[in-house]
């Protein structure tokens, strides 16, 4: 259920994030992120408490790691107070129509892929490789972003071309792999890897590329504990997979196959995702999430 903010109007409701436009300006929106959590394509129930505030405070926290590397939307954090630390007034962008996903191992979706054919989104990778294998460097593995309740279905990199040009794509590849390089290289120092993640691009007004949404949060990337990475099998982790492997085991009771909305998640489940989370942004940014 959306908010009401005084001086803003609801413009748009996601899985997770919900967005208001200042009332007499079109150039800014406000993006708020809720409690909610989607897994399956399904928005779980019930919510998983301060989830975000830890995902807008830990996305400004790598906003500024990536400064150097690319522009990000953020206009300001001072917010009205009923949304405060969860929200931020971002730039009003046209969103480039691609998922943009670069991953640094192979697990997942990727990895399902791979055991089909031998690829991951086009690009063909040597045999024999196990759920948790590293890349030598990322790669880019792209996705169409298909409206709310549909899935994404991978895309090739050609397919990229196809929708944004030539060098447009090959800007979305190098950003996106690159903030997954330079991520990796902090999250190491703090005993974490990401294997994955998501990221969103906008268009700004002189036609550069400006880095939106979240970035390098427990809700678009895969986090694991370094000390505990090996190959061979799924790896523990500080992100919602934790919820989705519950969802699969036989304690949830749930089929993912009838299409039915899954159940309610167990108090328990619900704590300790909240606290994978807070460990996540913990770990990372070296502050005590308040």
């Amino acid at each position: 259920m959306a908010l009401e903010i005084p001086g803003f109007t609801h413009v748009y409701s996601g899985k997770v994030r919900d967005l208001y436009a200042p009332d007499g300006r079109d150039d800014q929106l406000l993006l708020v992120a809720s409690d909610r959590i989607s897994a399956f394509d399904f928005i779980l129930d019930p919510p998983i408490p301060d989830k975000g505030a830890v995902l807008t405070q830990l996305s400004l926290w790598w906003f500024e790691q990536l400064a150097d590397i690319v522009p990000n939307h953020v206009v300001s954090t001072d917010v009205p107070s009923v949304v405060a630390g969860r929200a931020v007034l971002v730039q009003r962008l046209e969103m480039v129509p691609v998922e943009c996903v670069a991953r640094a191992y192979l697990t997942g979706g990727g990895l399902r892929e791979y055991r089909a054919d031998g690829t991951v989104s086009g690009i063909a990778l040597p045999e024999g490789l196990v759920d948790g294998d590293r890349f030598d460097v990322p790669i880019f593995t792209p996705s169409t972003k298909a409206p709310m309740g549909e899935h994404d279905e991978p895309m090739s990199y050609d397919a990229v071309v196809g929708a944004v040009g030539d060098a447009r794509a090959a800007e979305l590849r190098d950003l996106t792999t690159r903030i997954l390089a330079r991520g990796n290289e902090i999250a190491a120092e703090r005993g974490i890897l990401i294997a994955d993640t998501k990221v969103e691009f906008g268009v700004g007004p002189d036609g550069e590329l400006v880095l939106a949404d979240e970035v390098l949060t427990p809700d678009s990337s895969r986090f694991w504990p370094a000390d505990q990475w090996e190959p061979g099998h799924t790896q523990p982790s500080f992100d919602k997979e934790f919820v989705r492997e519950w969802l699969l085991s036989t304690a949830s009771g749930w089929d993912k196959a009838s299409g039915e909305a899954p159940p309610a998640l167990p108090a328990d489940v619900v704590e300790r995702t909240r606290a994978k989370y807070v460990e996540a942004f913990e770990r990372l940014t070296g502050r005590t999430f308040a």
